[in-house]
This record gives structure tokens, C-alpha cells and sequence, in this order.
């Protein structure tokens, strides 16, 4: 029988002092159609939420944009006050007009209202990692990330990261505050963010990849690919995440769902240890596909 458990995953201490198991949760699909309002199944989303301690889960990632804030009051309401060690990241900098759509909104008092609601709503004193969900080009630059600086010293967060961003944004931010963690599309196919993964494991930077399951319909194209697959009897997403968390140890995947058995499916990726001719097939595969 697979073991599910997450701390298989190995850790990373996120701004150096934060130790979390390396495959964590993302929120968003705890919420309704669109990543908007509640979610069809809201018992089976608390269940899902719910199973996250018992299975060692204990990085989850939110943002006060999906729902809008229905994710966060659903963590708030199952998980807190929180197990030992849990650390809850949200993120600001997006806001909504409906379903699917997304409008960027840095202005320093946004970013500062959003970061105040995210604590009521998570029921936390001090945000762990809070994150710039997209630097808005409509607002200037030193504008956002001072208004970021200064949530830091108020104690409002403790520890800052970016999303969707280039190794030069990093640098610019990091005029401003210590940059721990990085969060940009990546997996196995989509590869366009090396370079920063590459930046984030020179500097100890968390780089939390979104969509990290994405592989395209690899088993049904690649015979090596699925000869990996039977070797370890685990499933195509299972096998993406176990190469992820070889690709690197600073990356912190955070693959999502509303539903218990998509959960564990997901946490038994841990236990899988791909030899390194594996990952080294995987790695031409993806880079193909």
C-alpha cells in the first residue's frame, strides 16, 4: 500500500526559517466554477481541507482572489487555529469582475486593505508569506513594493514573495525586501521560467510552480513515459510531481483540487523516487513535448 504522506517530499524552510514539507496545497480549486463562489461540493471541499493535517500537508497556498475570498474563509473556518508548523501563504494584486477574469490592482492601499482582510478571513496575527499575485503595469513599481516593505515592518507579513516574474523583477524588488519565494507557471512541458528556477536555486528562494501537473496526454504519446508510469504503478500527474521534486530543492509544488481522493492521489507523488536515468528521460520528454 502507497504511504501518503507529504513530509516524503522532503523540506524547505522558506525565508530560511520557515520549514515546511516541499509539496504542499494550492486553494484555488476549493472553490466554484471559474474560480468563482462557492464551491459545488462545499462538504467535500472542507473534507479536503480537513485530510491536509492528517496527511502532512502543511503549505497552503490561498490568494484573496479566489472567489473572491471564499478560499481563504473556507481554510479559516476548517483549519484554524492551525496545526504546529502549518504554514498558510495568500496572495494579493489581482481582483475580479466575474468568472475567469482577472484585472491587475497594485495601488499601494489595495495591496495593504487585502493584506488586513486576509488575516481576518484566515484568522491568523501575522501572514507567513503573503505574495504579490502580478505587479501591476498600471501602477508604479516603487509604489507596490513599498507599500509591500511596509506591511513588513508593521508585522503584518512576515515573509514576501512574487508571482509571475522575471529575474530582473526580482532583483528590483529585492531593493525593497528579501524576495522568499518565487511563484511562476512551470512543469514538465512548460518550461519557460528556467531561468528563474535557476536564480531561485542559487539565492534559496521557494519556487512554487503553478499548474505543476500539466503534461499534455504524455502516457498516450510516449511509450518511455509510460514505461516510467508501470515501473512505479503511479499515475501520469504522479509522475510529473515525483520529477518536480527531483528537478530541484527549492521547489515547493502546490497541485490543487477540491476532492479527498485527487488529494491523496497527489501526496502519494512523494513517495515515488525516480532513479536518475528516469528523471533524465522524463526531462528530454517534457523538453520535446
Amino acid at each position: 500500500m502507497t504511504t501518503l504522506d507529504a513530509a516524503l517530499s522532503g523540506t524547505f524552510a522558506i525565508g530560511g526559517d520557515l520549514e515546511v514539507n516541499r509539496l504542499g496545497f494550492g486553494a484555488m480549486r476549493i472553490t466554484g466554477r471559474g474560480i468563482w463562489g462557492p464551491p459545488e461540493d462545499p462538504a467535500e471541499a472542507k473534507a479536503t481541507l480537513r485530510r491536509l493535517p492528517e496527511l502532512n500537508v502543511n503549505f497552503i497556498d490561498t490568494a484573496e482572489s479566489y472567489g473572491p475570498y471564499i478560499s481563504e474563509e473556507l481554510i479559516g473556518e476548517v483549519l484554524a487555529p492551525y496545526s504546529n508548523g502549518t504554514v498558510i501563504a495568500t496572495k494579493s494584486g489581482l481582483t475580479r469582475t466575474g468568472p475567469d477574469q482577472w484585472l491587475q490592482l497594485g495601488r499601494p492601499e489595495f495591496l495593504r486593505q487585502g493584506a488586513l482582510q486576509s488575516l481576518r478571513r484566515l484568522k491568523l496575527e501575522t501572514i507567513d508569506l503573503w505574495q504579490l499575485h502580478r505587479i501591476d503595469s498600471k501602477t508604479p513599481r516603487e509604489d507596490q513594493f513599498g507599500a509591500i516593505q511596509q506591511l513588513q515592518k508593521d508585522g503584518i507579513v512576515r515573509h514576501v514573495g512574487l508571482s509571475e516574474v522575471s529575474v530582473e523583477d526580482i532583483k528590483q524588488a529585492q531593493k525593497y525586501f528579501k524576495v522568499a519565494t518565487v511563484q511562476n507557471m512551470y512543469n514538465l512541458v512548460s518550461r519557460n521560467a528556467e531561468d528563474v528556477l535557476e536564480f531561485c536555486e542559487a539565492n534559496n528562494i521557494g519556487f512554487i510552480p503553478w499548474r505543476p501537473i500539466d503534461g499534455g496526454n504524455l502516457e498516450s504519446t510516449s511509450a518511455e513515459f509510460k514505461a516510467i508510469m508501470d515501473k512505479h504503478e503511479a499515475s501520469a500527474s504522479q509522475i510529473a510531481l515525483a520529477w518536480m521534486l527531483k528537478r530541484s530543492p527549492v521547489m515547493l509544488p502546490i497541485p490543487g483540487t477540491g476532492k479527498v481522493k485527487h488529494l491523496e492521489e497527489n501526496v502519494a507523488a512523494a513517495a515515488i523516487k525516480l532513479s536518475d536515468e528516469d528523471f533524465r528521460t522524463l526531462d528530454a520528454i517534457g523538453r520535446k513535448g
